[in-house]
């Protein structure tokens, strides 16, 4: 059984078990949260699309941890002019861990 989910504009195909990042969420490490946002679920062969969103479908998870990405660099020049602009950028991120999917 899978489902697809949309959270912080993403999409993500998750399994019970499965431990994903997403788009940082205003939620305590330790707390669990349902997500409405189902796009697509998979029982026993049978896929149950919605149009937008599953009716009735949610998936529960719990927050593990809040973090930072890696680092991405920015940088630009102009040539002969001693412009140099060098900008660091880390993306906080939610990992969640998938707890049950309900369809």
């Amino acid at each position: 059984m899978y489902a697809i989910i949309e959270t912080g504009g993403k999409q993500y195909r998750v399994q019970e078990g499965d431990v994903i990042n997403v788009e940082k969420i205003a939620a305590t490490e330790g707390e669990s949260l349902e997500i409405a946002n189902v796009l697509l679920v998979e029982k026993d062969g049978t896929v149950t699309v919605g149009a937008p969103y599953v009716a009735g479908a949610t998936v529960v998870a719990k927050v593990v941890e809040h973090g930072k990405g890696d680092k991405v660099i920015a940088f630009r020049y102009k040539p002969k002019k001693h412009v140099r602009v060098k900008k660091g950028h880390r993306q906080p991120y939610t990992k969640l861990t998938i707890e049950a999917i309900k369809a």
